[in-house]
C-alpha cells in the first residue's frame, strides 16, 4: 500500500479540541513536524477534517 508524508504546517493555537486530538492522533506535535502513514481511507478522513493545518506528500 501506498504511503504518505503529513507535515503540520500551521499552529494550533486557538484551534478547536477536535482538531487538536486529530492532529495529536496523526501523531504531530509541533509546528513541521513529519509522519508518514499507509495511506488508508481512515487517515484521509483525519487528513481532510485538518487539511487547512498540514500538508500531504504521496510517497
Amino acid at each position: 500500500m501506498a504511503k504518505i508524508k503529513i507535515t503540520l504546517k500551521k499552529s494550533l493555537i486557538g484551534k478547536p479540541e477536535s482538531q487538536r486530538k486529530t492532529v495529536a492522533s496523526l501523531g504531530l506535535k509541533k509546528t513541521n513536524s513529519t509522519v508518514e502513514h499507509e495511506d488508508t481511507p481512515q487517515i484521509r478522513g483525519q487528513v481532510a477534517k485538518v487539511s487547512h493545518l498540514v500538508t500531504v506528500e504521496e510517497k
